[in-house]
């Protein structure tokens, strides 16, 4: 037994240790190419979510005719649906806006978005519109990454509180009583 121990200890202090050091220098590649997956993996099911959930809310108001919908009921109601989103209540800003279909000039390209550096609710563009008019509503929500400093967390261009941004839009026409 006892020159089983002294060979083991000698075929141990043996080794080149060529081994470790491949490992030290393919495991950051593998490990950085499997979070970059996972983020935008995850960032891409909650976009998807998040447009779904829009969809969904747009069509629930296209079959409601007449009815007078409020920030809070909409945002309630995709918050229900994209459960991927944390916090989803405080970190998403909803917008309503009429287009106008004779000029599309005035079809905003920036999104408004939430700041979470912010205490105060800011003034959201909000309208229901009135018959025959198109509609374009906007969600864009602020969710942290889950690996913000390695790397696809780390490129990802992010705000001041160190959120990326998704945003969804779906638009319709409301229809004559």
């Amino acid at each position: 037994m006892r020159n089983f121990i002294r060979n083991s200890c000698r075929r141990f202090l043996g080794e080149s240790g060529a081994a470790s050091v491949e490992f030290v220098i393919v495991f950051p590649i593998f490990f950085t190419v499997f979070v970059s997956a996972f983020e935008l993996a995850m960032m891409n099911t909650r976009a998807v979510l998040l447009e779904r959930a829009t969809d969904i809310v747009v069509r629930d108001i296209r079959l409601n005719q007449g009815a007078d919908y409020e920030y809070a009921d909409i945002r309630d109601g995709i918050c229900e649906m994209s459960f991927a989103i944390p916090g989803c209540v405080g970190a998403i800003k909803i917008e309503m806006t009429p287009v106008s279909t004779d000029t599309w000039g005035t079809l905003p390209t920036e999104v408004d978005c939430i700041n979470r550096q912010e205490s105060v609710d800011p003034i959201v563009n909000f309208t229901n519109g009135v018959e025959n008019e198109f509609l374009l509503v906007r969600g864009c929500a602020v969710i942290d990454p889950f690996f913000p400093t390695v790397g696809i967390g780390r490129t990802m261009p992010k705000d001041g509180t160190g959120g990326y941004i998704i945003t969804a839009s779906s638009a319709f026409v409301n229809e004559p009583d």
